[in-house]
């Protein structure tokens, strides 16, 4: 079991094509055991605190998630069935609201990561998981690129079309998440920085002190930004039904067979 961790990190946006539109916030995320009970006293798992991480708000269907147990049974239908730990980087709850744009299961084998699900939140009340890894669950460097369609809706101003391109760095003392949504000549790139501290009750009224009301200031501001963006002009595009599977397998690179190869 390992104690929970903090970080103080930002997130930068910014839109690729012909209507250009970026932004950069500061947030704060925990990085979490989900099966450990290790905690300060202002943080609570399962329980209404000033910051929590509930099961029900990840881990399978939106607002009824099984957390940790969801995440091990999604990995092991995929091949990885044990000798990982598995940890939870996203956006606590704040006094009882929750809302992520995206979290992050990540797994790691003899101290490196070997398999991520990004969990995907939009503000339509949708959830879609992308797994990723790479071949054989092979150690996931800083500078491997992994991909994947895009298949759900988050911005109603951006098309399902293209396809997601994913870059994590995850060291000891700090996180680096890149995420590029590449259609074409559009999409969106999107990013995670932070350094790794411990989250205690300081850095926790630290952070309410600075970014006051936690989760529902992303929402917020996500709101905020999409009515910039519909005064520049861009095109909103209403929701469709969400996909039918809630988990979305990494494109892997193909390896010719003998046969192949012979002609």
């Amino acid at each position: 079991m390992s104690a929970p961790e903090h970080i103080a990190g930002q997130t930068v946006h910014a839109r690729r094509g012909a209507l250009k539109h970026a932004f950069r916030y500061g947030v704060d995320y925990v990085l979490i055991d989900p099966e450990s009970p290790l905690h300060p006293r202002l943080f609570s798992r399962n329980h209404f605190n000033l910051f929590a991480v509930h099961d029900r708000d990840h881990g399978g269907v939106r607002d009824a998630g099984r957390g940790a147990v969801w995440a091990r049974e999604a990995l092991k239908s995929a091949g990885l069935s044990e000798g990982y730990s598995l940890r939870l980087l996203t956006q606590p709850a704040f006094l009882g609201f929750s809302f992520n744009p995206v979290s992050f299961w990540l797994a790691c084998r003899e101290g490196a990561l070997v398999a991520v699900i990004a969990e995907v939140n939009n503000t339509f009340g949708d959830r879609h998981n992308y797994l990723c890894h790479l071949a054989d669950f092979a150690p996931i460097s800083a500078t491997d690129v992994i991909t994947a369609r895009k298949v759900f809706h988050v911005s109603p101003f951006q098309e399902i079309k293209g396809g997601y391109s994913f870059g994590f760095a995850i060291h000891a003392d700090r996180i680096a998440i890149r995420i590029l949504h590449d259609n074409g000549t559009e999409g969106l790139i999107a990013t995670l920085t932070g350094a790794r501290r411990p989250l205690t009750n300081g850095s926790i009224l630290r952070a309410t002190l600075r970014r006051p009301f936690g989760a529902l200031r992303t929402l917020i501001l996500i709101y905020a930004q999409a009515l910039r963006l519909k005064v520049k002009g861009a095109r909103y595009r209403p929701r469709p039904a969400p996909p039918k599977d809630s988990l979305s397998a990494p494109n892997m690179p193909h390896t010719p067979s003998a046969k192949e190869v012979q002609s």
